[in-house]
């Protein structure tokens, strides 16, 4: 018998720590960063109530140091990824039937911990092993995985609240059911908060959950599960396997009790997901939800009204932070000739500023590449331009991976607006210019829209208001979060609900409840309160 009401979260973002000198928060996050950079972590599968150290095991090495490791984790074998799926469905009527303040209590012990006790260890991780400054990990790591578990919680309940209308002697009723399968949950390495946030929103909703996460974001994924264990989410609720990619997905996406699929990752991977699940679609027990967020190729637009240094600070945050490793960085930006040489002085005065180097000296703004894969695809794009005629390098170009996969902040200028950094993803710290003539801007706007095939962010930079409402209006398919006079990343949860469509993928709004809706099935209960007795209607009569 419940003897208390659940106490629902208030509409209230995690303030974000600022690590000031002196500060205690500075202090903790550095003596744990050391602590667990001098140590060697060995990270098991989670499947079920076991933890499983496989045999065959990969390093973890920081970005930022790559002849350091810092731990291993375990790779999976097929049987892994069977079992990890016979766990979850072996909990599903369990967990179902738990009531939703129970799963919510969970979810929130676990927010509490990441502000609280885990904080400076979940932001280490993530500066270690995905070579995140301190204020990139705060924002993601602990603020934003905090807003996500606390306001899906808010979201659930507005969900449950919408019921229809009863009329007369009737009792109707919506029950937001879980899907009826598992839930296969691929992550990125660029956000903790994804990694966390893509399980835990179809669990909280009743929800079992298969987890693959990056292999280049494993050290924080185990704080994630530790932190889920702690706050007491049943063992098999959410299984965690890493190995094989393509190998664990082919076994998900072969199995009748597929449900849905919560992706965050490339255009072309998901699109193979989509492939795969329509070439099975007579194997599953229902139609699997899929949900998806992509790529993007994301754009500044400064039209000539527009403050020089607004606009040179919006590419210099929205480009190089995290080393333009986010989905939302701007990596194509328009420039009105007239302001151009003015917005070049900007740059070079304040890319001069910049230091890189580990993510422990908090100097430093920016830090490593994720491997040495994105590093030498982000150095084949730069190459290609100190050879190329219709591009040239303005500020940066340089790079070096004898330590870690260091690549300096680039802009570059292009006099061809479909120049491949202009429409081709690069995901590193390399952004490029185009210059329009000012009476140009309108038709330069058709330009933005048409260049490439995402639509996930992008921002209108402009002191003129009658400008800033006509590029709504015809940038209104080209950015599923659009940004005026402010760079084109950074969306915070509860305020900026997060997706684009297009080629960036299904739009469903991480971080609001249209999100949540995705991994539910609901079922209409009509309860009639005085049925009839017999069959004719009183027009027969």
């Amino acid at each position: 018998m419940k003897t208390s009401t659940f106490q629902v979260p208030q509409h209230v973002n995690e303030e974000t720590k600022d690590y000031l000198k002196g500060s205690v928060e500075r202090k903790q996050v550095i003596e744990t960063y050391n602590s667990m950079y001098s140590e060697k972590i060995h990270i098991p599968l989670y499947i079920g109530n076991k933890e499983i150290f496989t045999d065959q095991r990969k390093n973890i090495t920081p970005p930022h140091d790559h002849q350091k490791v810092v731990g291993t984790y375990s790779i999976c074998e097929p049987v892994h990824v069977e079992n990890a799926i016979k766990s979850a469905l072996e909990i599903k009527n369990e967990w179902t039937n738990t009531p939703w303040e129970e799963r919510a209590s969970i979810f929130l012990k676990a927010a509490e911990l990441i502000a609280g006790p885990y904080r400076s260890k979940i932001n280490a991780a993530t500066m270690i092993g995905q070579s995140k400054s301190i204020f990139q990990a705060e924002i993601d790591a602990a603020c934003e995985l905090v807003d996500f578990l606390k306001f899906n919680i808010i979201y659930m309940t507005e969900i449950y609240d919408e019921q229809p209308i009863t009329v007369g002697n009737v009792s109707n009723k919506l029950e937001y059911r879980p899907l009826e399968g598992f839930v296969y949950a691929i992550t990125p390495f660029n956000f903790t908060a994804i990694g966390g946030n893509l399980c835990a929103s179809a669990a909280l909703m009743g929800n079992v959950i298969l987890w693959k996460p990056s292999d280049h974001q494993i050290y924080s994924a185990k704080v994630i599960m530790d932190v889920f264990n702690e706050a007491g989410l049943p063992k098999g609720v959410i299984n965690m396997v890493t190995g094989d990619p393509e190998m664990v997905t082919n076994i998900a996406l072969n199995n009748p009790n597929l449900s849905g699929i919560h992706f965050t990752g490339s255009t072309n991977v998901f699109k193979g997901l989509w492939s795969k699940v329509g070439a099975n679609i007579n194997m599953y027990k229902d139609y699997p939800r899929i949900v998806g967020e992509t790529g993007g190729k994301d754009f500044i637009v400064s039209h000539p009204s527009s403050d020089s240094l607004v606009v040179s600070t919006a590419i210099i945050r929205g480009a190089f932070e995290y080393q333009g490793q986010k989905c939302s960085a701007a990596s194509r930006v328009y420039l009105p000739k007239s302001k151009s040489s003015e917005i070049f002085k900007n740059l070079k005065t304040q890319i001069s500023t910049i230091k890189m180097g580990s993510p422990i000296d908090f100097e430093n703004f920016l830090t490593a590449v994720i491997h040495k894969k994105s590093y030498d695809n982000i150095v084949n794009y730069i190459d290609n331009v100190k050879k190329d005629n219709d591009a040239e390098i303005l500020i940066g170009g340089n790079y070096d991976d004898s330590k870690g996969y260091f690549i300096s902040p680039t802009v570059i200028v292009t006099t061809n607006p479909k120049y491949a950094t202009m429409t081709e993803e690069i995901f590193g710290p390399v952004v490029t210019i185009y210059l329009y003539p000012d009476n140009e801007w309108k038709e330069t706007l058709k330009l933005v829209d048409q260049t490439s095939d995402y639509a996930l962010t992008g921002a209108f930079i402009s002191e003129d208001k009658e400008s800033v409402e006509y590029a709504l209006k015809h940038l209104r398919y080209s950015a599923g979060n659009f940004y005026i006079n402010d760079k084109p990343s950074g969306a915070v949860v509860g305020q900026q609900p997060f997706g684009g469509s297009r080629a960036s993928g299904t739009n469903d709004k991480a971080g609001s409840k249209l999100n949540l809706l995705r991994w539910v099935s609901p079922r209409l209960i009509k309860e009639n309160f005085n049925p009839p007795t017999d069959y004719p209607y009183p027009y027969m009569k």
